[in-house]
């Protein structure tokens, strides 16, 4: 009975031990379980950085120590409230073009204390504001526009639209519908689209090259020009308007995007129809590369300018779509420009931003840098943002602030309808008064 009592003392004992241990969460990890950080850089700006902070073996939730050491010499702390293993740190009110070191270190209480890496930042320089602009004017009878444009390089840029020529011929005037610099001249262009044997010279609205030899034009339905000659791609059976913006990865992916919702999809073979969820005119698209998924992200927005306040973010995932939360945008959408995982932009009757797109709000204050409807946003880089619009109102974001050039570049009556930047060019076009207008910025 005695050894009977022995053993059941014994296995209580070590039920007891278990428990004990068990419940016993601020213990530190075993040897070779010791907790571990690491920083790696996802992103910079002129004045942020996304840092990427790894962990293994801490117990969570727990709270870390940001140090960054400034190019002063003098070191910051930031306490970091940590729930996940892994998180994306947003570090901002950073200097241009200057270095940073930052390190996170565990704090000791229940834990052992570790350090990670010393991670070095560099952060982008602010591009120049100084831009000499020249203007050029076409269209000698009735009304001329151009609307769109693509920049090849500096010797190879298109513009495309509608105008007039004054002549002698039987109707009085000549029709054209692009202008094309060469770097030498701007030379008027009528680009046919072809239809039963028969050539039509209707307006282009939109313009979009992959290269010299691999430019599309929209109309209500497509001319690609292939190095030898231009040629129809119809799409009007499963795109019901005209076409507003082309944005393609290239020529065997390429999307159109038009009024009514319409947005179709081609592969170099067939058109598809995508389904937008609106039935509102879908201004723009632009797409990215999001090196995290290893896909192109593609956006859209879409309102009825000046008859509605309605607006829509649309996100395409190759023949599917979705829309997004518009939070914060309080009246219509015109364009949309991003670098993916990084920032952002919608314009139109106001300029919106977003660090990330899963952000809860578009931030629309202090970002509230023009009195006039902005048509067109287009960028080289986050530091090197170009915002056309109303009245000739030019917009440059250097990474650091927004400059406006209107006392340069004003309209007296009309508008830039959209704009393209490549490295030091920008050219920007629309209309004045009757007449069609080029502006061209060369940075010095």
């Amino acid at each position: 009975m005695e050894k009977v009592k022995t053993k059941l003392s014994y296995i209580l004992f070590l039920i007891i031990l278990l428990a004990a241990s068990s419940c016993n969460t601020t213990e530190p990890p075993p040897n070779g379980d010791k907790p571990t950080l690491a920083l790696k850089l996802e992103d910079v700006s002129c004045t942020e950085a996304w840092i990427e902070l790894t962990t293994t073996n801490l117990q969570l939730p727990t709270t870390i120590t940001l140090k960054q050491l400034n190019l002063t010499g003098d070191t910051t702390f930031q306490i970091i409230n940590l729930n996940t293993k892994d998180s994306l740190l947003y570090i901002d009110s950073l200097l241009p073009n200057q270095n940073y070191i930052f390190q996170s270190v565990i704090h000791p209480i229940n834990q052992s204390e570790a350090k990670s890496n010393e991670l070095s930042v560099t952060t982008m320089d602010t591009t120049s504001h100084n831009f000499t602009f020249d203007t050029i004017t076409f269209g000698t009878i009735g009304s001329s526009t151009l609307y769109d444009v693509a920049i090849i390089n500096e010797n190879n840029i298109w513009a495309v639209g509608e105008i007039l020529i004054a002549d002698t011929s039987q109707n009085g005037y000549t029709t054209y519908n692009a202008v094309h610099w060469d770097g030498s001249q701007w030379e008027l262009k009528s680009i046919p689209f072809l239809f039963q044997g028969d050539s039509f010279y209707n307006p282009i609205y939109a313009v979009f090259a992959f290269n010299a030899d691999d430019i599309w034009f929209g109309i209500g339905n497509l001319i690609h020009w292939d190095g030898t000659r231009f040629f129809p791609v119809g799409i009007s059976s499963v795109f019901q308007s005209l076409v507003n913006k082309i944005w393609g990865s290239n020529s065997n992916d390429l999307y159109v995007v038009g009024n009514n919702g319409n947005i179709a999809w081609y592969n170099g073979t067939l058109w598809t129809k995508i389904e937008s969820g609106t039935e509102l005119n879908v201004n723009d698209i632009w797409g990215d590369f999001n090196e995290k998924t290893g896909e192109w992200e593609i956006l859209a927005v879409a309102s009825n300018i000046f008859s509605s306040l309605e607006k829509e973010v649309i996100k395409i995932n190759h023949l599917n779509s979705q829309i997004l939360s518009s939070d914060g945008i309080d009246e219509t959408l015109r364009s949309v420009w991003f670098k993916s995982n990084i920032k952002y932009y919608t314009v139109g009757s106001g300029t919106y931003k977003k660090n990330k797109l899963s952000d809860a709000i578009w931030e629309g204050n202090p970002l509230d840098i023009t009195n006039y409807f902005e048509n067109r946003i287009r960028a080289n880089d986050i530091n090197d943002v170009f915002i056309a619009g109303a009245l000739g109102e030019l917009l440059h974001f250097n990474g650091v602030r927004w400059k406006s050039y209107l006392n340069e570049t004003g309209l007296f009556n009309g508008a830039y309808l959209s704009a393209g930047i490549k490295n030091n060019i920008l050219v920007a076009v629309g209309y004045e008064a009757t007449q069609a207008k080029i502006i061209v910025g060369n940075r010095e």
